[in-house]
Protein backbone atom coordinates (compact mmCIF):
# COMPACT_ATOMS: atom_id res chain seq x y z
CA UNK A 1 0.00 0.00 0.00
CA UNK A 2 1.02 2.96 -0.73
CA UNK A 3 1.97 5.62 2.16
CA UNK A 4 -0.31 8.49 2.97
CA UNK A 5 1.02 11.61 1.87
CA UNK A 6 3.21 14.19 4.30
CA UNK A 7 1.82 17.11 5.43
CA UNK A 8 4.36 19.63 4.68
CA UNK A 9 3.58 23.13 6.52
CA UNK A 10 4.74 25.81 4.49
CA UNK A 11 4.53 30.04 4.86
CA UNK A 12 2.05 31.57 1.63
CA UNK A 13 3.21 34.72 -0.18
CA UNK A 14 1.63 36.75 -2.55
CA UNK A 15 3.47 35.19 -4.96
CA UNK A 16 2.16 33.02 -7.82
CA UNK A 17 4.15 30.33 -6.63
CA UNK A 18 3.27 31.06 -2.98
CA UNK A 19 6.82 29.48 -1.80
CA UNK A 20 9.48 31.58 -0.82
CA UNK A 21 10.91 31.33 2.15
CA UNK A 22 14.58 29.55 1.76
CA UNK A 23 14.02 26.96 4.67
CA UNK A 24 10.90 26.04 4.30
CA UNK A 25 12.18 25.63 0.24
CA UNK A 26 14.90 23.16 1.61
CA UNK A 27 12.21 20.91 3.02
CA UNK A 28 10.46 20.87 0.29
CA UNK A 29 13.55 20.23 -2.09
CA UNK A 30 13.93 17.34 -0.11
CA UNK A 31 10.56 15.23 0.00
CA UNK A 32 10.68 16.03 -3.84
CA UNK A 33 14.34 14.72 -4.12
CA UNK A 34 13.01 11.74 -1.93
CA UNK A 35 10.14 11.14 -4.22
CA UNK A 36 8.30 10.64 -0.80
CA UNK A 37 4.03 11.62 -1.37
CA UNK A 38 3.06 14.93 0.81
CA UNK A 39 0.86 17.73 0.58
CA UNK A 40 1.21 21.48 1.56
CA UNK A 41 -0.68 22.98 4.02
CA UNK A 42 -0.23 26.97 4.53
CA UNK A 43 0.17 28.77 7.33
CA UNK A 44 0.87 32.26 8.23
CA UNK A 45 3.32 33.64 10.55
CA UNK A 46 1.43 34.57 13.40
CA UNK A 47 -0.38 31.37 13.40
CA UNK A 48 2.82 29.01 13.01
CA UNK A 49 3.23 28.86 17.05
CA UNK A 50 -0.69 27.93 17.92
CA UNK A 51 -0.39 25.51 15.22
CA UNK A 52 2.98 23.94 15.86
CA UNK A 53 2.17 23.25 19.61
CA UNK A 54 -1.51 21.60 18.93
CA UNK A 55 0.36 18.94 16.64
CA UNK A 56 3.13 18.70 19.00
CA UNK A 57 6.67 20.07 17.29
CA UNK A 58 9.34 21.21 19.14
CA UNK A 59 10.36 24.81 19.34
CA UNK A 60 13.27 25.15 17.59
CA UNK A 61 14.93 27.90 19.38
CA UNK A 62 14.72 30.00 21.94
CA UNK A 63 14.11 33.90 22.24
CA UNK A 64 16.13 36.51 23.88
CA UNK A 65 13.38 36.10 27.00
CA UNK A 66 13.83 32.50 27.39
CA UNK A 67 10.85 31.54 25.65
CA UNK A 68 10.43 28.68 23.36
CA UNK A 69 10.29 29.57 19.35
CA UNK A 70 8.26 27.77 16.75
CA UNK A 71 9.66 27.66 13.02
CA UNK A 72 8.54 26.45 9.81
CA UNK A 73 9.26 23.90 8.25
CA UNK A 74 7.25 21.38 10.29
CA UNK A 75 6.57 17.99 8.86
CA UNK A 76 3.59 15.58 10.12
CA UNK A 77 4.16 11.91 9.25
CA UNK A 78 0.38 10.12 8.99
CA UNK A 79 2.12 7.00 8.62
CA UNK A 80 4.27 7.16 11.48
CA UNK A 81 2.44 9.67 14.09
CA UNK A 82 5.83 11.78 13.89
CA UNK A 83 5.76 15.68 13.47
CA UNK A 84 9.33 17.31 13.06
CA UNK A 85 10.47 20.92 12.26
CA UNK A 86 13.69 22.04 11.35
CA UNK A 87 14.85 21.09 8.04
CA UNK A 88 17.99 19.42 8.89
CA UNK A 89 16.30 17.36 11.10
CA UNK A 90 13.56 16.42 8.79
CA UNK A 91 15.87 15.45 6.13
CA UNK A 92 17.67 12.96 8.76
CA UNK A 93 13.91 11.97 8.92
CA UNK A 94 13.08 11.14 5.38
CA UNK A 95 16.22 8.77 4.96
CA UNK A 96 15.72 7.31 8.41
CA UNK A 97 11.81 6.53 7.40
CA UNK A 98 11.87 6.42 3.59
CA UNK A 99 15.38 4.84 2.42
CA UNK A 100 14.17 4.25 -1.04
CA UNK A 101 15.03 6.21 -3.89
CA UNK A 102 17.72 9.01 -3.52
CA UNK A 103 19.66 9.46 -0.55
CA UNK A 104 19.43 13.17 1.11
CA UNK A 105 22.87 12.37 3.55
CA UNK A 106 25.07 9.64 1.24
CA UNK A 107 27.06 7.83 3.45
CA UNK A 108 29.73 9.81 5.17
CA UNK A 109 28.28 13.00 3.74
CA UNK A 110 26.57 14.15 6.62
CA UNK A 111 29.24 16.71 8.88
CA UNK A 112 30.12 17.91 5.66
CA UNK A 113 26.61 18.40 4.10
CA UNK A 114 26.03 20.35 7.98
CA UNK A 115 29.36 22.43 7.34
CA UNK A 116 28.51 23.33 3.97
CA UNK A 117 25.19 24.61 5.20
CA UNK A 118 26.52 26.48 7.33
CA UNK A 119 28.92 27.70 5.15
CA UNK A 120 26.27 28.61 2.72
CA UNK A 121 24.89 30.87 5.50
CA UNK A 122 27.69 32.74 6.05
CA UNK A 123 28.95 33.39 2.69
CA UNK A 124 25.18 35.19 1.75
CA UNK A 125 25.59 36.93 4.71
CA UNK A 126 26.24 39.85 2.93
CA UNK A 127 22.90 39.84 1.45
CA UNK A 128 20.90 38.57 4.07
CA UNK A 129 19.22 41.85 5.23
CA UNK A 130 18.31 43.39 1.70
CA UNK A 131 16.70 39.66 1.25
CA UNK A 132 14.88 40.05 4.36
CA UNK A 133 13.59 43.68 3.22
CA UNK A 134 12.57 42.30 0.13
CA UNK A 135 10.71 39.21 1.37
CA UNK A 136 8.31 41.23 3.76
CA UNK A 137 6.21 42.66 0.53
CA UNK A 138 5.83 39.30 -0.66
CA UNK A 139 4.24 38.46 2.34
CA UNK A 140 0.25 38.55 2.80
CA UNK A 141 -0.44 41.52 5.17
CA UNK A 142 -0.82 39.14 8.75
CA UNK A 143 2.46 37.78 7.75
CA UNK A 144 3.87 41.05 6.76
CA UNK A 145 3.13 42.50 9.55
CA UNK A 146 4.37 40.01 12.14
CA UNK A 147 7.81 39.64 9.53
CA UNK A 148 7.98 43.66 10.17
CA UNK A 149 7.58 44.13 13.56
CA UNK A 150 9.74 40.88 14.45
CA UNK A 151 12.84 41.61 12.40
CA UNK A 152 12.78 45.28 13.27
CA UNK A 153 12.25 44.80 17.09
CA UNK A 154 15.70 42.10 16.18
CA UNK A 155 17.40 44.63 14.43
CA UNK A 156 16.83 47.95 15.60
CA UNK A 157 15.89 49.36 12.59
CA UNK A 158 13.23 50.10 9.89
CA UNK A 159 12.75 47.27 6.93
CA UNK A 160 13.32 49.98 5.31
CA UNK A 161 17.00 51.09 6.36
CA UNK A 162 18.05 47.15 6.09
CA UNK A 163 19.41 47.86 2.88
CA UNK A 164 18.20 50.83 1.17
CA UNK A 165 19.38 51.65 -2.17
CA UNK A 166 22.29 53.50 -3.34
CA UNK A 167 25.88 53.18 -1.44
CA UNK A 168 24.48 51.20 1.59
CA UNK A 169 23.03 48.65 -0.59
CA UNK A 170 25.48 48.40 -3.75
CA UNK A 171 28.18 47.21 -0.67
CA UNK A 172 25.51 44.68 0.20
CA UNK A 173 25.33 43.03 -3.03
CA UNK A 174 29.33 43.45 -3.66
CA UNK A 175 29.63 40.97 0.01
CA UNK A 176 27.65 39.58 -1.73
CA UNK A 177 29.45 38.23 -4.99
CA UNK A 178 32.13 38.25 -2.82
CA UNK A 179 29.76 34.92 -1.10
CA UNK A 180 29.23 33.70 -4.33
CA UNK A 181 32.79 33.56 -5.22
CA UNK A 182 33.66 31.35 -2.11
CA UNK A 183 30.75 29.09 -3.32
CA UNK A 184 31.48 29.17 -6.68
CA UNK A 185 35.46 27.50 -5.72
CA UNK A 186 33.62 25.33 -3.43
CA UNK A 187 31.39 23.82 -6.42
CA UNK A 188 34.66 24.37 -9.11
CA UNK A 189 36.06 21.08 -6.78
CA UNK A 190 32.65 18.95 -8.14
CA UNK A 191 32.58 17.03 -11.17
CA UNK A 192 29.10 16.97 -12.06
CA UNK A 193 26.04 19.34 -11.88
CA UNK A 194 25.48 19.10 -8.02
CA UNK A 195 27.13 19.81 -5.42
CA UNK A 196 28.08 16.22 -4.67
CA UNK A 197 29.06 15.95 -8.64
CA UNK A 198 26.43 13.92 -10.52
CA UNK A 199 24.66 12.82 -6.99
CA UNK A 200 21.60 15.27 -5.42
CA UNK A 201 21.52 15.80 -2.09
CA UNK A 202 20.28 17.59 1.01
CA UNK A 203 23.44 19.89 0.14
CA UNK A 204 21.13 21.04 -3.37
CA UNK A 205 18.42 21.96 -1.32
CA UNK A 206 19.95 24.02 0.80
CA UNK A 207 21.68 25.58 -2.15
CA UNK A 208 19.08 25.44 -4.42
CA UNK A 209 16.96 26.90 -2.08
CA UNK A 210 19.16 30.02 -1.37
CA UNK A 211 19.29 30.54 -4.89
CA UNK A 212 15.43 30.18 -5.32
CA UNK A 213 14.50 32.68 -2.38
CA UNK A 214 16.51 35.58 -4.62
CA UNK A 215 15.52 34.49 -7.74
CA UNK A 216 11.35 34.84 -6.77
CA UNK A 217 11.82 37.96 -4.77
CA UNK A 218 14.51 39.84 -5.50
CA UNK A 219 15.25 41.92 -8.87
CA UNK A 220 19.18 41.24 -8.48
CA UNK A 221 18.89 37.84 -9.47
CA UNK A 222 19.33 39.14 -13.28
CA UNK A 223 22.88 39.59 -12.33
CA UNK A 224 23.27 37.07 -10.07
CA UNK A 225 22.11 34.87 -12.65
CA UNK A 226 25.25 35.92 -14.71
CA UNK A 227 28.02 35.87 -12.28
CA UNK A 228 30.84 33.21 -13.01
CA UNK A 229 29.67 32.62 -16.10
CA UNK A 230 26.10 31.68 -15.33
CA UNK A 231 27.17 28.95 -12.78
CA UNK A 232 23.85 30.12 -10.82
CA UNK A 233 21.11 29.84 -13.36
CA UNK A 234 22.67 26.80 -14.94
CA UNK A 235 22.71 25.32 -11.49
CA UNK A 236 19.18 26.39 -10.45
CA UNK A 237 17.96 25.18 -13.96
CA UNK A 238 19.55 21.74 -13.45
CA UNK A 239 18.05 21.28 -10.29
CA UNK A 240 14.32 22.22 -11.55
CA UNK A 241 14.85 20.35 -14.94
CA UNK A 242 15.42 17.16 -12.86
CA UNK A 243 11.69 17.71 -11.35
CA UNK A 244 12.83 18.58 -7.74
CA UNK A 245 11.15 22.25 -7.55
CA UNK A 246 7.40 21.47 -7.76
CA UNK A 247 5.05 22.87 -5.29
CA UNK A 248 2.73 20.55 -4.03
Amino acid sequence: MAPSPIIFYDIPSKLGINAWSPNTWKTRYALNIKGVPYKTEWVEYPDIEALAKKIGALPTSTRADGTPYYTLPIINDPNTGKVIADSFLIAEYLDATYPDGNTLFPPGTKPLVAAFEGGIVSALGGIGLLQLAVSCYVLNPSSAEYFRRTREAKFGQKIEEFSPEGPKRDADIAKGKEGFDAIDGWLAKSEGKFVLGDTISYADGVLAGWLTWIKITNAIWKDVATWHNGRWATYLENVEKAGYASVN
